[in-house]
C-alpha cells in the first residue's frame, strides 16, 4: 500500500493564451506570464507536486494536452485560441 502523504493545498496560476509564443507543438506559456492567487507576478511553476490540471476558458482539458516544467506549460496548438482565452494551471502539492 502506497503512502499517503497528509497534506495536499493547490496553487493556481492565471494568464491568457495572448502571453503565449511560438506556433504548433512549439506553443508556450512562460511561468513569468502567469500570476498566483494572490495577484503578484509568477517567477516560477512548483518543482514537484503530485499533478496539475490545465483549464483553457474554464473548461478542463485531458491529461496529454500539455507539458510542464518549472519555466513553461507547452500547450500544442494553443496558438489557434483567441488571445484573449483565460489558460488556469493548478498544482496539488504534497
Amino acid at each position: 500500500m502506497p503512502i499517503v502523504k497528509p497534506y495536499l493545498t493547490s496553487l493556481r496560476f492565471t494568464s491568457t493564451m495572448g502571453a503565449g509564443t511560438g506556433t504548433g507543438a512549439a506553443f508556450a506559456i512562460a511561468a513569468t506570464a502567469f500570476t498566483t492567487d494572490a495577484g503578484a507576478a509568477a517567477t516560477a511553476f512548483p518543482g514537484t507536486f503530485a499533478f496539475y490540471n490545465l483549464y483553457v476558458n474554464g473548461v478542463l482539458q485531458a491529461g496529454n494536452t500539455s507539458t510542464i516544467t518549472t519555466t513553461a506549460i507547452t500547450i500544442p496548438d494553443g496558438n489557434a485560441e483567441n488571445g484573449g482565452t483565460p489558460v488556469v494551471v493548478e498544482f496539488v502539492v504534497n
